[in-house]
């Protein structure tokens, strides 16, 4: 089976200013990867530099072993690629079932989550169905934007900071959520600053600071690499 995401020698620039150096990484069909580093490493740019949505890029990524270093956006998003940003962009003129309704379908292949599964795993949302999307208080959006990506057929998932100022008892149901969506074979690679939360759902780490990978390792190396992340996160 191809890897779901290979990564190789990646450069990206935002005009002239050059963030991404000679990034690599892979991830497997069905793993959790969690990108750490602080802020202003070069995670976030990581994420849409995968989607084109940085300036000029260099180097190679493919999606399920195709190349998708030379497309646009939109056709990396066939590749069955859903993006969560941190900023979520929810639809405040629309309401929280008709921000699920509004994604088309990326994938050839996969069926999005039908409504009735999205309720499901997100009661919180099905109560609020008919609310205005950005009524919804902050945890409950980080749940709409998360939930939307799963209409469209998507199995390779990029999260970005979802559990960022939200409340324990939601950060606890994302964690779940993430559980779940492995269960189900999804890839998800998170970008997370929050450590606490990552730890125990990511079955590898990579490390970033300033626009490269300095430290990989896997769940089970955590406790043994705890020093070096000490000095790298400050954890």
């Amino acid at each position: 089976m191809s890897k779901a995401l290979e990564i190789s020698k990646l450069h990206a620039w935002y005009g002239e200013s050059h963030i991404l150096h000679d990034v690599n990484l892979s991830v497997e069909q069905g793993e959790v990867v969690t990108l750490l580093g602080r802020n202003g490493a070069g995670r976030t740019t990581t994420l849409r530099a995968l989607l084109g949505l940085t300036g000029r890029r260099e180097g190679s990524i493919k999606i399920n072993g195709v190349e998708a270093i030379n497309l646009p956006t939109y056709r990396i998003a066939h590749l069955g690629v859903g993006y969560c940003p941190e900023e979520r962009a929810i639809f405040s003129s629309l309401s929280t079932e008709e921000n699920l309704l509004l994604p088309p379908m990326v994938s050839k292949t996969a069926k999005g989550m039908s409504l009735e599964d999205i309720y499901a795993m997100f009661p919180n949302l099905a109560e609020r169905r008919n609310s205005q999307g950005t009524r919804l208080s902050g945890g409950e959006q980080q749940m709409l934007a998360v939930a939307r990506i799963l209409r469209t057929g998507a199995r390779l998932l990029l999260l970005d900071e979802i559990s960022e100022g939200l409340a324990p008892v939601i950060v606890q149901a994302l964690a779940k959520m993430i559980l779940t969506l492995k269960a189900q074979g999804y890839t998800i690679v998170m970008v997370e600053q929050n450590f606490r939360f990552a730890a125990p759902l990511a079955d590898r780490f990579y490390v970033m600071e300033h626009g490269q990978i300095v430290e990989q390792f896997a769940a089970g190396e955590l406790n043994a690499k705890m020093p070096v992340l000490n000095e790298l996160l400050g954890v």
